[in-house]
């Protein structure tokens, strides 16, 4: 694995951010950044004017957090192991049985 370290100029929204990472992890910082971006623009179109830049800010990281957290439990693989190891210690009884 390359771990060379790269500095890069981040757009993230009306800001630029400087941030030292790995290179192979380049294209996912780009991507939050550009995620990040059009989720303000968003909020911002809705509330600007009527909520103020931190409060569009908070509602941007809810929203990404919440993708987050429902992918997060779309990949829980937790209740599945359980069943396969309960189907696997009921078909190792059945076969002790014989």
């Amino acid at each position: 694995m390359n771990k060379e370290k790269l500095h890069i100029r981040l757009h993230v929204y009306d800001e630029e951010v400087e941030v030292t990472i790995d290179r192979e992890e380049e294209i996912y910082y780009r991507a939050a950044a550009k995620l990040i971006t059009d989720r303000y623009n968003r909020y911002a179109q809705v509330f600007k004017g009527k909520k103020g830049d931190h409060t569009i800010s908070l509602m941007t990281l809810v929203d990404i957090a919440l993708m987050y957290e429902r992918e997060k439990g779309n990949n829980d693989t937790a209740p599945y192991d359980t069943i396969l190891n309960k189907l696997t210690s009921e078909i190792e009884a059945a076969l002790d049985e014989k």
